[in-house]
């Protein structure tokens, strides 16, 4: 595709005074007097053949056509920024794009990033949180982790951690709770998954409970609802080690359920890149090694 050149000196001007609405704290920030400035705008005007500012008593305004192509510029100029900020001290980092759960990225992968980060340092990782509905190609993103059986239609899926459910609490609740049917006494929290509880209550033995508490949306906003003593959450329980460890929440009963696991997802119809294959067997690694600290 051929470009036709492109006023950079006038894009930059306006782009700044666009962003800080005012054409001396531009000038400013660019190290051009404000005079140099103006005459860039009114250059890049007379180009285009619109008025991008609104030249008022006590400063400028964008017109329509002024703030229909600011964002376009901004975006563009952080990215060139960030392009500009992989190379450091003469070499380049490979950029990956991952999308993750946000119950997985706070609870699992965060506090393990720097090792990550230790053994791959040529590789710039950034992170998307989601909450299990994510669109790889349509977000750009090179990978994604979601939780849930695997089966997501042209994608490679990777699996990584299993994930056992169990109902946790507040530790005021849970002296409340001497066996599993005495959960029909309390609020049961859920997800937008329905056939969770019911999952676990079959597997506990337990019949003619319903689970009626509020519905939310991750288990991060489920885990603080059951630390404030808002009821009882059936949550995974490798993603909540630290509440478990520091006694915020507690387990009250020792019946676990699968109702899926963690996967790392790619689309088929891209190759793997070198970054994202490193990262892919970094994450099995550690799930493996986190799965038998478990077992053990």
């Amino acid at each position: 595709m051929s470009r036709p050149p492109l006023p950079l000196n006038a894009l930059r001007a306006f782009e700044a005074a666009a962003r800080h609405q005012n054409f001396t704290r531009a000038a400013l920030e660019l190290y051009v007097s404000q005079a140099a400035l103006s005459h860039q705008i009114r250059s890049l005007e007379e180009r285009l053949g619109v008025r991008l500012f609104h030249r008022l008593p006590r400063g400028v305004a964008l017109t329509e056509e002024g703030a229909a192509l600011y964002p376009v510029l901004n975006e563009a100029f952080d990215r060139i920024a960030l392009g500009m900020a992989r190379f450091v001290g003469g070499a380049g980092r490979e950029v990956l794009t991952v999308g993750v759960v946000g119950t997985f990225a706070a609870g699992w992968l965060l506090p393990r990033l720097a090792d990550f980060e230790a053994a791959h340092p040529d590789i710039e990782l950034r992170l998307q949180t989601h909450n299990n509905r994510i669109d790889l190609a349509g977000e750009g993103l090179d990978l994604a982790i979601r939780f849930g059986d695997g089966d997501w239609q042209g994608q490679d899926c990777t699996p990584v951690l299993e994930a056992p459910f169990a109902p946790l609490c507040a530790p005021a609740l849970a002296r409340r709770l001497q066996e599993p049917r005495d959960l029909a006494r309390v609020t049961l929290l859920r997800s937008y998954r329905v056939d969770e509880w019911p999952r676990w209550l079959e597997a506990a033995g337990v019949a003619g409970v319903e689970a009626r508490g509020p519905v939310c949306d991750s288990s991060l906003t489920l885990a603080a609802a059951a630390a404030a003593g808002a009821g009882v959450a059936l949550l995974p329980l490798p993603m909540f080690e630290q509440e478990l460890a520091e006694g915020r929440l507690l387990q009250p009963f020792p019946v676990t359920v699968s109702l899926g696991r963690y996967w790392l997802t790619r689309l088929r119809s891209r190759a793997e890149r070198e970054p994202a294959r490193r990262f892919r067997r970094w994450l099995q690694a550690r799930g493996e090694a986190a799965s038998a600290r478990s077992d053990g």
